[in-house]
């Protein structure tokens, strides 16, 4: 699936499910940091459940969290986007991003 997702310039992939917070630079499907064509994955699994605690820092992995709560909003543009990651308790932002479309 990454590879057919490089190849047709995918931009950002939203992941969910495990226990945690983590967002990975601008990446080829085997984990290479490419910013000129990498794809920058979010995998947002901060909604209410316990939290997973981090295992092996993966390759490119640009920041991780996993004690607190939120959401992520993003910010669509015609030529890109921004990321915020919102903690639920009102706290300060933990995460931010931005990224040019392909």
């Amino acid at each position: 699936m990454w590879d057919a997702l490089y190849a047709a310039n995918a931009d950002v992939v939203l992941g969910g499910h495990d226990h945690n917070y983590e967002r990975f630079g601008p990446q080829t499907p085997d984990q290479q940091a490419d910013a000129a064509r990498g794809i920058t994955e979010y995998v947002v699994g901060t909604g209410g459940a316990g939290f997973y605690a981090l295992g092996t820092t993966q390759p490119n992995s640009k920041f991780f969290q996993a004690n607190t709560h939120g959401i992520l909003k993003m910010t669509l543009k015609p030529t890109g986007w921004d990321s915020v990651f919102v903690p639920v308790n009102g706290g300060a932002t933990m995460d931010s991003a931005s990224g040019v479309c392909h």
